[in-house]
């Protein structure tokens, strides 16, 4: 059986290039470049100059996926929609830490 709190460290270091990224999140690189050149995915410039992902790169571009796939959603609408859902679970993160959340 895993750790928890090993598995939370490899997800910590993962480091994905484009092409990693693309594959684990099944789009193709022009999807992914446009979508950060319009600043919907951060990544972070790694060696030569190359975008790296890391875990929470690669959950949003997998968010963004399925929203614009499953409710056809324009990719603007898709970034909003995940915005607002990173917002409310860390709102929600910040209440159970006061013990006042579920």
């Amino acid at each position: 059986m895993t750790n928890p709190a090993s598995l939370q460290a490899l997800l910590d270091d993962l480091q994905l290039d484009l092409e990693q990224c693309c594959r684990s999140a099944g789009v193709d690189a022009q999807w992914l470049q446009q979508h950060i050149a319009e600043g919907f995915v951060n990544a972070s410039a790694g060696t030569g100059g190359q975008w790296r992902f890391d875990a929470i790169a690669l959950r949003r571009v997998r968010r963004l996926v399925r929203l614009e796939r499953d409710f056809d959603a324009a990719p603007e609408l898709a970034a909003l929609v995940a915005d607002l859902e990173e917002e409310v679970r860390a709102l929600r993160a910040r209440l159970q830490r006061r013990g006042l959340g579920p």
